[in-house]
């Protein structure tokens, strides 16, 4: 009985010595922290400014690199650091949207990293693009015109 206490005390200590190892090595990568994972426009003009910034940092111990991140259509156009973030560094997406369309803004951005824990973040943007105004030019009466006289 002795042996059998002694042998299962032994695994106990080897599983918890294997699990401290393992979680050691997961402490150790790059990490992706975004300050906003949503960018409202509110109401913007038709035509108007479609640009903003998603902030990021690499809060983990190794360089973090980003792929090309994908947009859901055409109309919203990212940009991102081509190089690796160093551990502690801020780095910003850009992204562009084309507020060419009237209506609702509601688009996202998929961005891929090497990063331990969320490798891939969906970022949003949303918003509404107001109708193009129309001008009114004022009817000019002329003279000589007949007046209706009811």
């Amino acid at each position: 009985m002795k042996k059998l206490a002694l042998l299962i005390g032994i695994l106990v200590m080897m599983a918890g010595v294997a699990m401290a190892q393992e979680e050691k090595v997961s402490e150790n990568g790059p990490e992706i922290e975004f300050e906003k994972l949503v960018h409202d426009y509110g109401e913007v003009p038709y035509n108007g400014n479609g640009e903003c910034e998603f902030r990021f940092t690499n809060t983990g111990n190794e360089p973090l690199i980003l792929q090309k991140p994908k947009s859901s259509c055409g109309c919203t156009v990212p940009t991102w650091p081509k190089e690796p973030i160093l551990p502690g560094e801020s780095e910003v997406i850009k992204v562009t949207y084309k507020t060419t369309k009237v209506g609702a803004i509601n688009k996202t951005i998929t961005v891929t990293s090497n990063a331990k824990v969320n490798a891939s973040v969906v970022l949003r943007i949303k918003g509404t693009v107001l109708p193009q105004p129309t001008e009114m030019v004022p009817e000019k009466e002329m003279e000589g015109s007949p007046v209706k006289n009811n």
